[in-house]
């Protein structure tokens, strides 16, 4: 045996470190079985999964739904399910929002007035340059009636939410209007 100079133990020491650092890099094949991914060969066999070529794949795991909370957590389920309802601080609460709702059905019905004023039936009258520049009169008619078309959503949103407070009045265990 011919004795190695220190430096070259040196060097087949590190040598070797770095091929087991490699290896232990080294990915194992990823197969693609829809949305899922597995290493498992075998899985990936049976259900007829692709293999995943060209990069590394991170997958990270998602939080769990709020269904999967504890019973326990829920207000049904610690008894004060009915008492939150008759109580007299939500009867204020949903007397609050029935006013606060209908100033803002009032706010909306009027913006809704406005713009149906200013859209008269598809015909504004032409602005400033618009009589030269027709382009720019349809483009301010298109935004009228968008903004026409908002103002509608707006009010039957604001009614939904008042027939919804309104519907739940007359349901047992909570007080009438």
């Amino acid at each position: 045996m011919i004795p190695l100079p220190p430096y070259a133990i040196r060097w087949l020491i590190a040598g070797a470190a770095g091929l087991f650092v490699l290896q232990a890099q080294a990915q194992e094949r990823i197969y693609r079985c829809g949305n899922e991914y597995t290493n498992n060969a075998q899985v990936a066999k049976n259900r007829g999964c692709k293999l995943m070529e060209g990069g590394n794949i991170t997958i990270v795991q998602g939080i769990t739904p709020q269904a999967s909370r504890p019973a326990a957590a829920t207000p049904a389920a610690r008894g004060g399910g009915e008492q939150r309802i008759n109580s007299p601080e939500q009867r204020a609460r949903d007397s609050d929002a029935r006013v606060i709702l209908a100033a803002e059905l009032r706010k909306a019905e009027e913006r809704l007035a406005q713009a149906q004023k200013e859209y008269a039936n598809g015909e504004p009258e032409k602005q400033g340059i618009e009589s030269r520049n027709y382009q720019r009169y349809l483009d301010r008619v298109a935004e009228l009636k968008a903004a026409m078309a908002r103002a509608e959503a707006d009010v039957a949103g604001i009614r939904r939410e008042l027939s919804r407070l309104d519907g739940s009045a007359g349901t047992p265990g909570t007080a009438a209007k």
